[in-house]
C-alpha cells in the first residue's frame, strides 16, 4: 500500500492515498500501523514523485500528492493536539493511556521538520499543506518556541489562502497563540456544506432545491 503512493500509474497511487486514509486513519482513528506509516509519508515527500497528480473528486483539496500526504499528516497530527487529549479526558480517555497515541506525539517534531521543508515552497498548494501540518505539530513542547516564527507565514499565507479551510486555520491558531488575527475572513457560514470556495459544478449535492437531492447526504 505504501510503496503504490509513488507508482507511475495515477489511479494505483490514488487508490493508495484513499486506503492510508480509509485503512490507516479511519474516521481520524490514529492506530498502531499509522505511527509508521506517518515516519514513512515524512520521508518520501522530498521524492519527485510526489509532484505527481492524483485523482480528486469533489471533497479534494487542489494540489499533487506531496499536497496530499502533507494534509494527511496534519489530520493525524490534529488527533494527538492538546485540544484533542482534553476532549478525550472529559469522556475518560485521556491520550497517555491510548499508545498508538502517544507513540504519534513522540514523532511529532520529526514529522514536523519533514513538513517545514515545504513551508517555502513555490507550490502554494504544497505551501499551505505544509504550514497546515505544522500548526497542530507545534503542540509539541519541544516546539512550542517555533510558533512565534512561523505565525507570520500562518497569518500571510493561510490567512489569504482561496480555501476557506486554510483561513479558518490561520484564525483558530492564532488566536490559541495569543497572536494577532484581526483582518482575516473566515467561512461567512460554517454550516454551508457546499464549498463556496470551489465552483458551481462542484456543489452538486443539493444543489436546486426544487430539484430534490442527487445523493445522499454527507452525514
Amino acid at each position: 500500500m505504501l510503496v503504490a503512493l509513488l507508482d507511475a500509474d495515477q489511479v494505483v497511487r490514488s487508490k493508495a492515498l484513499g486506503k492510508i486514509h480509509g485503512v490507516l486513519h479511519h474516521q481520524n482513528t490514529i492506530y498502531e500501523a499509522t505511527v509508521p506509516t506517518a515516519l514513512y509519508v515524512a520521508a518520501i515527500l522530498p521524492d519527485p514523485r510526489t509532484m505527481r497528480a492524483v485523482d480528486k473528486d469533489r471533497h479534494s483539496l487542489p494540489g499533487n500528492i506531496r499536497t496530499e500526504l502533507l494534509a494527511w499528516i496534519a489530520s493525524v497530527a490534529n488527533e494527538v493536539t492538546d485540544a484533542a487529549d482534553a476532549t478525550s479526558r472529559r469522556y475518560g480517555f485521556p491520550l497517555e493511556d491510548y499508545p498508538p497515541a502517544v507513540s504519534m506525539r513522540e514523532i511529532r517534531p520529526l514529522l514536523y521538520s519533514a513538513a517545514l521543508a515545504y513551508v517555502h515552497d513555490t507550490d502554494r498548494h504544497v505551501r499551505e499543506a505544509a504550514i497546515t501540518a505544522c500548526v497542530p505539530l507545534m503542540d509539541d513542547p519541544k516546539l512550542l518556541s517555533h510558533r512565534a516564527t512561523l505565525a507570520p507565514l500562518v497569518r500571510r499565507v493561510l490567512g489569504t489562502s482561496e480555501l476557506w479551510q486554510h483561513r479558518e486555520r490561520a484564525i483558530d491558531a492564532l488566536d490559541a497563540w495569543s497572536e494577532d488575527s484581526s483582518g482575516l475572513e473566515g467561512q461567512r457560514n460554517p454550516f454551508l456544506y457546499c464549498d463556496s470556495d470551489l465552483s458551481p459544478a462542484s456543489c452538486r449535492w443539493g444543489a436546486d432545491p426544487g430539484a430534490g437531492w442527487s445523493e445522499e447526504p454527507p452525514f
